[in-house]
């Protein structure tokens, strides 16, 4: 699906244009939009606002491109065990949806993930632009990406999985397919963190699913990718020329699609009579603590010099 803009503002979160049209037909009454734009409000507060999302410590260290290439390998192993496992709670996601819609929408994510290309109803065929090798990297090749669209008729290339991305920047660095994104690769923190996500993200409790995932691709959403690809692209600079980066900088230009999907999705599940705040804030504030977790446990190995 093709989504409007994100409703995050310098002052919060706020009601979307599809809210105030809802308004305007009469589906919605003053009072509705009223207690949900409070309900936003708590939102940004009580989890957009997370330390984790507003002060990374970890991320802000990296993006100084200062990791030494131990330091750098044991990120990317790390990473990838998070970005392989993420499959997982993805589909426990897929399967728990309560709605159809919510599947879809669920579907849109898992199938990027392993290679089903965004599809882009507006734009013609044939009218994408040709790209250097070093544009295709820092924007990523249009034959295997696309930042906006839809998966529905979209082409499934094995190249376009994001596991295979990460391989392809890990394997600048001397890894191989069999090096990563296996559990067994996993320091405890990171594992934490996979399981996790599966419990919480894909929850088969409806309202805790819907509070870990608006928080999953907000704290997504919020920057962390930009110190990433900051970071690694000083070193591809100043000392691996030919590290690939495509997977960080592709992430980092489409998590903003993700956020817009999970307000949409919020939007349609908060004015059901079965929605429940608290449990919302609890699969939001569990997540958190997750993410909180893996990223403090890459800056606790860094400053102990634990790679792995």
């Amino acid at each position: 699906m093709i989504t409007t803009s994100t409703s995050k503002t310098s002052n919060g979160l706020t009601i979307s244009k599809r809210i105030q049209e809802r308004l305007v037909i009469g589906e919605l009454t003053p009072k509705q939009v009223e207690d949900f734009q409070d309900f936003l409000s708590q939102v940004d507060r009580r989890l957009l606002y997370h330390p984790i999302i507003t002060n990374n410590a970890y991320t802000r260290w990296f993006s100084q491109g200062k990791a030494t290439d131990a330091e750098l390998k044991h990120f990317i192993r790390q990473f990838s065990v998070f970005s392989n496992q993420f499959l997982v709670a993805a589909l426990m996601k897929t399967i728990n949806s309560p709605t159809l819609r919510q599947s879809r929408s669920s579907r849109e994510i898992l199938l990027n993930e392993l290679g089903v290309i965004y599809r882009n109803p507006q734009q013609k065929i044939g009218s994408i632009p040709a790209l250097t090798e070093s544009e295709k990297d820092r924007q990523g090749d249009p034959e295997l990406v696309n930042t906006e669209g839809t998966v529905d008729g979209g082409i499934c290339r094995f190249r376009a999985a994001h596991f295979e991305w990460l391989l392809g920047v890990a394997e600048g660095l001397g890894f191989s397919f069999t090096d990563l994104g296996k559990r067994k690769h996993g320091r405890p923190t990171t594992l934490h963190f996979c399981d996790e996500l599966i419990r919480l993200y894909g929850n088969d409790d409806p309202q805790i699913a819907e509070g870990a995932s608006f928080a999953v691709e907000n704290w997504a959403a919020a920057g962390f990718w930009q110190e990433l690809e900051d970071g690694l692209s000083y070193i591809k600079q100043t000392r691996h020329p030919h590290l690939r980066l495509a997977f960080f900088t592709w992430h980092n230009r489409v998590e903003a699609q993700h956020a817009g999907h999970t307000l949409e999705e919020l939007e349609a599940v908060y004015f059901s009579s079965q929605f429940n705040r608290a449990k919302f804030f609890q699969g939001g504030r569990e997540i958190l603590k997750a993410i909180a977790v893996f990223w403090d446990g890459l800056n606790s190995d860094r400053l102990n010099h634990i790679y792995r």
